[in-house]
This record gives C-alpha cells, sequence and structure tokens, in this order.
C-alpha cells in the first residue's frame, strides 16, 4: 500500500498524537550557523551534548541515508492543576508531573512506526524525542506544528507550548505541510517575566541563567547571583510559558492519564527532599523525569531555595 500523509495521520492519531505534520529532509544551513553562535556565546552552559553531532543536526542524511521526509508529531501534556504555593515546598515544571514523557511517546512511537511498516515495508525510519542530534523544534516548525516563541518553545495555534515533541525520519515521500507563520508579535511577555533575565534577546536563551538548566543539567553549584529570584522552582520552570497569551487563551486538557499529577510531583516539602536517601529517591521517582536531576541535584536545589528564605 502506498503510505499517504491521510494514512499516517489517521494511524498517528489512532495512538494517541495530537498533531502530525510533515517536513522535507534538507539541510538546515541557516539553523545550524545560529547554533554555532549561540554555542560560541557560551549559552549552552555545560550541555556539552549540545556541541556534538553537528553535521547530524545539519543533514539527516548522517543519521538514516536515504531520508526523504520527517514525520513531525507533538502529544498535549497541559492539566490545570494549580500549585498551593504552601511555605516550604518546592515547584516542579509542569511537564515532570506524571510519568517520564519519553516512555510514553517511545510507545507510541513504536506502535505508529511498526503499523507503518507493515502498510508498506519499503518505509524505514528511525525516530527520536529530544534525546538525539535532531533538531525537534526546527523540524516541528518546517512541518507546520507551530512557530518557535521568543522562549524558544513551540506554540502551535489550538495547543499553546504545552506540547512534548517528536520526530521521525523516513526514506519515504510525502506531501509535504506548510510552514506557520510567527505570531509572536511585539508581545514580550516572557522576556519581561523571566527572574532571571535568561532571554538574553528575542528567541536566544542563555542556559547559564535558565533556572530549567540550573535545576536540571546544571551538575555545579548554583551562581548566588540568583538568590531571590527563584520563585520556589524545586525542579524546572514554567514562567516563561505560564505568561504566554497563547496558553492563556488556548490550553487544552490532555486526555491521557500518565501526565496527571503523581503524588508528591506537583509540589516537594524541601525537607523531605534533604531528608531522602538514595532508596527513597529511586522509589518515589521510577518512572518520573526528576530522576534525571539525580538526588545531589535535587538536594543542592533544596538547599538553594531553603536558603534564600534567610
Amino acid at each position: 500500500m502506498k503510505l499517504t500523509n491521510d494514512i499516517v495521520i489517521e494511524e498517528a492519531h489512532a495512538v494517541g498524537f495530537d498533531l502530525v505534520g510533515f517536513a522535507r529532509a534538507e539541510i538546515l544551513t541557516e539553523e545550524i550557523s545560529k547554533l554555532k553562535e549561540w554555542l560560541r556565546k557560551g549559552y549552552q552552559s555545560g550541555m556539552k551534548y549540545m556541541e556534538r553531532n553537528l553535521e547530524r543536526r545539519k543533514n539527516v542524511n548522517e543519521v538514516l541515508p536515504g531520508a526523504k521526509s520527517i514525520i513531525s508529531l507533538a502529544l498535549n501534556y497541559y492539566t490545570d492543576n494549580k500549585y498551593s504555593n504552601e511555605k516550604g515546598k518546592g515547584k516542579i515544571s509542569r511537564y515532570a508531573w506524571g510519568k517520564d514523557y519519553h516512555l510514553v511517546i517511545w510507545d507510541k512511537l513504536a506502535v505508529l512506526e511498526n503499523s507503518l511498516k507493515e502498510l508498506n515495508p519499503s518505509f524505514n525510519s528511525i525516530s527520536y524525542v529530544d534525546t538525539g542530534p535532531v533538531m525537534d523544534k526546527v523540524w516541528a516548525k518546517k512541518a507546520g506544528l507551530g512557530w518557535i516563541g521568543k522562549h524558544t518553545n513551540l506554540i502551535n495555534k489550538e495547543y499553546g507550548s504545552w506540547i512534548f515533541l517528536a520526530n521521525i525520519i523516513t526514506n519515504y515521500n510525502f506531501n509535504y505541510s506548510t510552514e506557520i507563520e510567527d505570531f509572536c508579535g511585539s508581545c514580550t511577555a516572557c522576556i519581561d517575566a523571566c527572574p532571571t533575565n535568561a532571554i538574553v534577546e528575542e528567541y536566544v536563551v542563555d542556559s547559564n541563567k535558565c533556572i530549567s538548566n540550573l535545576t536540571i543539567e546544571n551538575k555545579g553549584n548554583i551562581p548566588v547571583e540568583f538568590k531571590g529570584n527563584f520563585d520556589n522552582w524545586l525542579y524546572g520552570c514554567d514562567i516563561c510559558q505560564d505568561v504566554c497569551p497563547w496558553n492563556i487563551k488556548l490550553s487544552q486538557l490532555t486526555p491521557l492519564q500518565e501526565f496527571q499529577p503523581a503524588e508528591g510531583q506537583k509540589e516537594i516539602l524541601l525537607d523531605d527532599v534533604l531528608s531522602m536517601n538514595s532508596s527513597q529517591f529511586k522509589e518515589k521517582f521510577a518512572g518520573s523525569p526528576i530522576k534525571r536531576a539525580k538526588l545531589k541535584g535535587l538536594k543542592r536545589n533544596a538547599e538553594f531555595l531553603k536558603s534564600e528564605s534567610f
């Protein structure tokens, strides 16, 4: 059977993806140039992996020889739960309230790719969920899923930016989607709201100043210059998304139970973190994205938040 856009969209929706788009597998010359400039300025902070595999990021044929298309997919993860802002608790970024999205999406990708290969055995593919040398947001933009906002997150006109992205690189030709124009306009809400001034210019984030990076990817100490600016974020940060007018207008509830807040994963008592041992950490956050920070990182974050109150 010849695979068409409609067939792929139907199969993707059947396994639970909310958005599907198609982009031509082209060389990302302009995007890599911008990435290199970002790296030159040291905005990657300690994320050394961003410096590797630039040729593969630039040309997906280095990932899958004979690649012709990228099928870009998105999954809504928004829930309308609120923080209590109770004293002594640290806030967790919304994306980490439930099950690790990688686990959820990998399962869906496996089912989708197998279905497409069954329909057409000549269909060859490799997929990524922000864990490989692929420019996820760039391909999502090229596939018409949305535009990249000034906070550098992808914004979709149906779901805002509360979406997880995945990309399937394939040897198959499709009809390619039309890119969506940038609807940020003159709005600077995300830039104005960032308490550490991490959005150093429109569409550029300095990870050295970003609360999400400082509490998750960062392996060192949190600079004292940020004391008093963390707004009780223990793991990650959603400020730039919370203030985005598109999110305020468009957020839709996810039907997926996996992304509902697990007990104790929306806000956590700082004292509980500081008294936690390795076994307790592994048990509490098994299957959660929070384990990425490791116990050492989470304790560092809790200590920093407690120090802010003195």
